[in-house]
């Protein structure tokens, strides 16, 4: 299933603790990297989330970012030691005593002292990989549907492209064996015109068409290309990343094509040659947009 590198995402998961946003953009590079931005609060998690991404994104260079928004906590009222203060009370009802002054404690004294209010008992911190994991989940299951959307156009001009490079090998194909039948005939017309009547050796034009003819062959490199016309045909069905395999198939179409090019020793076949090669760089060009 042909996916192209290039999309965007964007998942959210909202929970006790607080709410998540993920984003994540992909665009075509030769290997697979993510990068990961992070709040504090998150950065512990990057290695599972990279872990993550890096298990559905196979090719392309994609950056993640992650947002975290904490839950509003409602206000917490510390806890208050009223034995503590009761003691700070009586204690400074009998140093007034023996001082003899006045028994009025202000309240603001007996709370400034230590252990009367206590520190709150701060909660738990939350494990908050499961909600983060929530909304990269969905950013790469939209990421993954932008991705088969595009990749559906690919491979409906790659296939085309396709069938216009098998024609035109057909022509070549069937143009190839005139190229020495044409070969002959020129070279006997042009040995009767210098040779002015002189008897002509058909033996050694014999022997020099079939040297043409064995440079000139291209059958091999017909029966090539077509072995990777069915490979390709293969690879673009397949369930898995393909663009790295396709890129190798083009490769391998362009040489032999070259040498096609290199072999014909006839205009209409250069021609046709120059087209095949021309459809071969739009289809390079489509490949490398393909994961």
């Amino acid at each position: 299933m042909i996916r192209s590198m290039t999309g965007y995402g964007k998942g959210e998961a909202t929970g006790l603790a607080g709410r998540c946003l993920v984003e994540v953009r992909c665009v075509n590079h030769r290997y697979g990297e993510v990068t990961v931005k992070l709040p504090r609060i998150l950065l512990s998690l990057e290695h599972e989330l990279r872990k993550a991404a890096g298990g559905r994104i196979k090719r392309g260079k994609a950056d993640l970012l992650v947002q975290w928004e904490e839950a509003q906590a409602g206000a917490t009222v510390p806890p208050i030691n009223l034995a503590a203060a009761r003691g700070y009370h009586a204690a400074f009802l009998e140093l007034a005593h023996e001082l003899r002054l006045s028994p009025e404690i202000p309240l603001s004294l007996i709370v400034a002292q230590k252990q009367v209010v206590q520190e709150a008992v701060a909660e738990e911190q939350p494990d908050l990989l499961p909600l983060v994991q929530e909304a990269l989940r969905e950013a790469l299951d939209r990421l993954d549907v932008m991705r088969l959307r595009e990749g559906e156009v690919l491979l409906h001009d790659l296939v085309q492209r396709r069938r216009q490079l098998a024609t035109l090998a057909n022509q070549v194909a069937e143009r190839a064996p005139s190229v020495v039948d044409e070969y002959h005939d020129k070279l006997k017309q042009r040995l009767t015109k210098l040779l002015n009547g002189v008897e002509i050796d058909l033996q050694r034009v014999a022997q020099e068409v079939a040297l043409m003819a064995d440079r000139c062959d291209i059958t091999e490199e017909l029966v090539r290309l077509q072995s990777h016309f069915v490979q390709f045909d293969e690879t673009v069905v397949l369930a898995e990343p393909v663009g790295r395999k396709l890129d190798f198939l083009m490769q391998e179409l362009n040489r032999e094509v070259n040498t096609i090019g290199s072999k014909a020793n006839d205009a209409t076949v250069t021609a046709l040659v120059v087209q095949m090669k021309a459809e071969l760089e739009k289809m390079r060009e489509q490949v490398q947009n393909i994961e």
